[in-house]
């Protein structure tokens, strides 16, 4: 019984709340801090649909301009495919308790339309250079549309930072 009831209090904590914050971070602590998860994060999760409909998810390598998220991913890839045929998708940014939300519009490149510094940018980022690959790779440049952020249930309300391409005051 003794290890059980050792297994059962792990399992319970685990599943604990969190401690509670001090309250909402106001729209410009929340825009400071998503700006800062994009100029310093390297992974993002890309949902992604086909024409038909089909959901798709997978976590990418990003890197972001100040304006845009760079994205490469192989073009014949379900995410390469239904990012191409859709020209949408929605990133989701850091973790579950602090989580940021873009909407964007993608525009799809040729691996060797970029300049060569943004692609070295890209790769020192990275750690990846998809100009090298065998595989057939696609630039997919996401620019933002709408973002929302927040990380808990007292920042639902105020979560978004961005609309129709426009950071809110």
């Amino acid at each position: 019984m003794t290890g059980s009831s050792v297994t059962q209090s792990t399992a319970e904590a685990a599943v604990r709340p969190a401690t509670r914050s001090p309250g909402p971070r106001p729209r410009a602590v929340r825009r400071r801090d998503t700006e800062h998860r994009l100029a310093h994060d390297a992974d993002v999760w890309v949902a992604s649909a086909s024409v038909d409909g089909v959901p798709y998810l997978v976590p990418l390598s990003f890197d972001w301009d100040g304006e845009t998220l760079l994205l490469a991913t192989p073009g014949g890839s379900p995410t390469g495919r239904n990012l191409a045929a859709t020209r949408t998708t929605r990133l989701g940014l850091g973790p579950t308790r602090d989580v940021t939300m873009i909407e964007g519009e993608v525009e799809v490149l040729p691996v060797d339309a970029l300049p060569t510094e943004r692609g070295d940018r890209f790769a020192a980022r990275t750690g990846f250079d998809p100009r090298v690959s065998a595989t057939s790779y696609h630039w997919f440049r996401v620019t933002p549309i709408r973002v929302q952020a927040w990380r808990e249930a007292d920042e639902l309300t105020g979560r978004e930072l961005m609309r129709g391409g426009r950071w809110l005051d």
